[in-house]
């Protein structure tokens, strides 16, 4: 949702997601005259609750040598920035937000100046609407949880309370809803499962006990066979084979219910999604990109996407029928009839995902795209898409970024769209090709943050952990999300999000499914502040990090608060900060 309060001293903007509200302050000259930053204040009236919200850096004169771990309150040590965000919102709620104007010296603070009030609702975690959007918190690499829970593996976590209460921290509520979506299938439903990883027991168990009461379930998994042995002599079972056969044993889930996705063994089934039918037909769908794991759950970012539309479900229900027969070549194929066979599945594919081969064209609400397709149109229109946003365009990518990204961003330049990018490791040229790297930076108008965290103390951050470190995932610890943002705070927002990794395996090999959902604000404002949420968190870290790897000194002067009105220099006309604010200035509120 999207608000606005004017008052003498300006404007404040708020985007509200579930449990992330975006704000912008758009102050008038004589506000900004002798300004120091904001003490801000909220008003939890559901909680009987009112207090000034936590800050992160200090005032050197006031707080020289801050403790790693100290927390202090922005009523002392204030907000130096014009675009803020709180991320420990709850779903469903009304809150009131007074933003302080503070004046005068760090010492000898001025509060005579008239807050900025805005009264704000966040969007409901579950709704009757076409869509829910459900994030897990993704930030094991953070203060808050190293506050609660340390650095210790979260298997060895004492006591049990402690372990569990450190996962549900991880997965805030994603882990519910995706229960919840196979829990509230009836006796008589159809539940069309397709899984790349099967192996977070709870859910499993959930769909063994929608087996029981009558539903129909049937699950197509990943049982490819890749295992090999490396140059060390280490024998690697097939995954995620090995594991999903495992714990269909374990759970119990009978035979007859599960399809075994084993032809094409170069490509991975990649989907994770159910289809609910009801006997009046297809009903709803969940997607996203959550595998069945504990690593996907409370580790590395994820997102799960739960769509009520009869007639996206009935591609999905037709996209699922085709993956059942496990289409494609198999090992045991002449080379001849393994390209007769995948050629045929990809058509069928794209006859029952048919897109327009610019996707700015498709219509508002749904569209499903399927892969694998027979080109790398699909590719070349989601690099089409970010490039050509009108103002801003934000993308998160696990494995890299596209050459065919990089092939159009790369003649960008400041007069472009805003372009952010949230990656799983550092874009940085490969050492046996340098000559290949593409660098796409803030001349471009691009700004990136990647997957890091703060591996020794430093200001008064403490040392930190990732969810590799805790024994959540081996290989993507950070960013696993797969979700681009067009426009964003326009009327007519896209958002894409899916299974799919935005590059040409995902889109011409392995089986994937994407939602393209155009025109509906809500589900933007929810992603956008979700993607703000972890943009923040990490780019600080990945800066941290980028110094770190150059053996470079943290600038330390850069972690305190500026003790005048300087600061406000960085809002200077066409600075990268000045653009981000006019893009909340700029909001249309409904």
């Amino acid at each position: 949702m999207r608000f606005r309060s004017d008052s003498p001293g300006g404007s404040l903007v708020a985007v509200s997601g579930a449990n992330t509200i975006s704000f912008a302050v758009i102050a008038t000259d004589q506000l900004k005259q002798g300004l120091l930053g904001f003490a801000v204040e909220r008003i939890d009236p559901t909680a009987n609750e009112r207090f000034f919200m936590a800050g992160f850096k200090v005032f050197e004169s006031v707080i020289p040598q801050p403790q790693p771990g100290v927390q202090v309150s922005t009523f002392d040590q204030p907000i130096q920035s014009f675009v803020w965000d709180d991320f420990t919102a709850k779903p469903d709620r009304e809150y009131q937000y007074l933003f302080h104007p503070l004046k005068g010296t760090p010492k000898n603070l001025n509060r005579s100046t008239p807050p900025l009030s805005i009264t704000v609702h966040t969007e409901p975690l579950f709704s009757n609407l076409s869509h829910d959007v459900f994030f897990n918190r993704g930030v094991a690499s953070s203060q808050a949880y190293t506050r609660r829970f340390g650095t210790t593996p979260i298997n060895d976590l004492k006591p049990p309370a402690k372990h569990d209460e450190a996962l549900r921290w991880l997965s805030r509520d994603l882990d519910v809803a995706l229960l919840r979506f196979i829990d509230h299938c009836d006796a008589g439903d159809q539940l069309l499962c397709c899984f790349y990883e099967f192996r977070y027991k709870p859910a499993v168990t959930a769909l063994k006990a929608a087996i029981d009461r009558g539903v129909d379930v049937q699950i197509i998994i990943d049982a490819k066979v890749n295992e090999f042995t490396d140059k060390h002599g280490t024998f690697h079972p097939s995954f995620p084979r090995v594991d999903n056969l495992d714990m269909i044993t374990e759970v119990g889930i009978p035979t007859q219910n599960i399809i075994r996705r084993e032809a094409r063994t170069s490509a991975i089934q990649h989907n994770k999604f159910m289809v609910r039918i009801t006997a009046a037909g297809p009903a709803e769908v969940w997607t996203g990109s959550t595998n069945l794991s504990q690593g996907g759950i409370s580790g590395q970012t994820n997102v799960g996407h739960w769509l009520r539309n009869p007639d996206t479900a009935e591609h999905y229900l037709q996209y699922w029928n085709e993956l059942s027969n496990d289409p494609g070549g198999t090992d045991s194929d002449a080379l001849a009839e393994v390209k007769r066979k995948n050629k045929a599945f990809k058509t069928a594919v794209e006859t029952v995902s048919p897109v327009p081969a610019d996707l700015r064209q498709v219509p508002a609400g749904a569209t499903a795209v399927f892969s694998p397709r027979l080109k790398d149109t699909v590719l070349q229109s989601y690099s089409t898409m970010l490039d050509t946003a009108r103002r801003q365009g934000c993308i998160t990518l696990a494995f890299g970024i596209a050459a065919s990204f990089k092939d159009l961003l790369v003649d960008n330049t400041p007069q472009n769209a805003l372009i952010f990018m949230l990656l799983e490791k550092r874009d940085k040229p490969d050492p046996k090709k340098p000559e290949t790297f593409i660098a796409i930076n803030a001349s471009n108008n691009v700004y990136k943050a990647s997957g890091s965290f703060l591996r020794d103390p430093v200001y008064q951050w403490a040392k930190e952990t990732n969810a590799g470190l805790l024994g959540l995932n081996e290989h993507v610890s950070y960013i696993h999300s797969k979700f681009m943002l067009i426009d964003p705070l326009g009327t007519d927002p896209v958002v894409v999000t899916g299974s799919a990794n935005f590059s040409e395996p995902s889109t011409k090999e392995n089986d994937e499914n994407m939602l393209v959902i155009r025109g509906d604000t809500r589900v933007a404002d929810i992603y956008l502040t979700e993607f703000n949420r972890l943009f923040n968190h990490y780019y600080f870290r990945s800066v941290v990090e980028n110094l770190t790897a150059h053996g470079e000194p943290t600038d330390t002067a850069s972690l305190f608060l500026t003790e005048d009105p300087t600061w406000q220099a960085k809002y200077k006309p066409g600075s990268f900060r000045a653009k981000r604010l006019q893009l909340f200035a700029d909001i249309t509120v409904v």
